[in-house]
Order: C-alpha cells, then sequence, then structure tokens
C-alpha cells in the first residue's frame, strides 16, 4: 500500500515538473538571457547600407545606446520582410530615442546586403550562419533563428524581450515599450 502511495505522490509531482519544463514559454524564461542580465556578447559579420565601409559589429559597438537586437528565421520571406520594413518605417524615431535596429539570421553577408537594397533598409543585419550567437539569446531553432527581440539598455544589460512575436506588429510594440521605459 505504501509502494502504490509512493508511485502516486511521485507521478503527481514528477509529470507537472516535467510538463513545465517542456513548455518553450517557460524554458525562454529560465535561460541567460533574464531581464537585468548582461546581454552576451557578439561579434559578427555583417552589412548596413549607410556604414559600408564596416563588415563586423559587437555589441561593444552600441555602447551608451539602447538595441532593438531582433533575430528573424530568413532574408527575403514574407514575415521577415514585414518586420523589417516595419522597424525601417519607425527607425528615425528609434534613432531620436537613441536607440540602434540591430537584426540576426543565419543568411549570409552577402544575403543581408541583397535584403537591404532590395527592401530599402538602413539598419544593421548581422550574420549567425552557425547559429552560436542567437543560441547564446535563446533564439536558435534547429536550423534558423528564432523570431525573438532584446531591448538592450545603454548599460548592456536586457531590458525587455519579446519571444515568438508577429512581425506585423512587434516593431511598433517595440517603439512603445522603448518609450515607456525611457520616459520613467
Amino acid at each position: 500500500m505504501f509502494r502504490y502511495k509512493l508511485k502516486k505522490l511521485i507521478l503527481i509531482i514528477v509529470i507537472p515538473i516535467l510538463f513545465t519544463l517542456s513548455n518553450p514559454l517557460f524554458a525562454s524564461n529560465i535561460s541567460g538571457t533574464n531581464l537585468g542580465d548582461k546581454a552576451p556578447a557578439f561579434t559578427l559579420q555583417g552589412y548596413n547600407s549607410i556604414t559600408t565601409n564596416k563588415s563586423e559589429w559587437s555589441l561593444k559597438d552600441y555602447n551608451n545606446k539602447w538595441i532593438v537586437l531582433y533575430f528573424y528565421p530568413k532574408d527575403m520571406t514574407s514575415g521577415c520582410t514585414i518586420e523589417a520594413k516595419g522597424f525601417q518605417r519607425l527607425n528615425s524615431q528609434f534613432r531620436n530615442l537613441d536607440a540602434s535596429i540591430v537584426g540576426i539570421s543565419n543568411d549570409s553577408k552577402s544575403s543581408h546586403k541583397d535584403f537591404c537594397s532590395s527592401k530599402g533598409l538602413d539598419f544593421t543585419l548581422l550574420s549567425d550562419e552557425d547559429g552560436r550567437i542567437s543560441n547564446l539569446y535563446d533564439s536558435w531553432s534547429s536550423s534558423f533563428s528564432n523570431r525573438n527581440t532584446y531591448l538592450i539598455d545603454p548599460e548592456g544589460r536586457i531590458a525587455f524581450k519579446w519571444t515568438g512575436v508577429k512581425p506585423t506588429s512587434h516593431p511598433k510594440e517595440v517603439l512603445e515599450k522603448l518609450i515607456e521605459i525611457t520616459n520613467t
């Protein structure tokens, strides 16, 4: 009788714990990218149509500035184009708040250059071909970057994060949060 009750008790305790740990929403909250954490450092090759003489960017390049660091799956796809154009439309407002927009995917630098040129993007896109940096930011699937965004404060700490975002409304959502945070 005691063994039966013990097994039942273990199942009552263990199953909810296993379910919680396997839930992606919970998993994203137990990572090293929680609010207030120091943002993981990176140095990646990339492209920016304004800064054409530069080919490598690091987190430290943005010291003392806000950074909208957004991860996305693939250049030239519909959702990624909608999101990128949304950030582009609001880019001057982000700049007025001393914030830089930086996109990361596992596309090549050449692909980023074509994407920026064809869609009129004038912010930096970085190439994370092996997914190493995307993984540090809990934004890596088995073969592409997940659609997540991190708002990094001027001291290099994660001020806010969004996971599994909707490309149509997300850029405005990020701008509204930045305005809210900087006005407090």
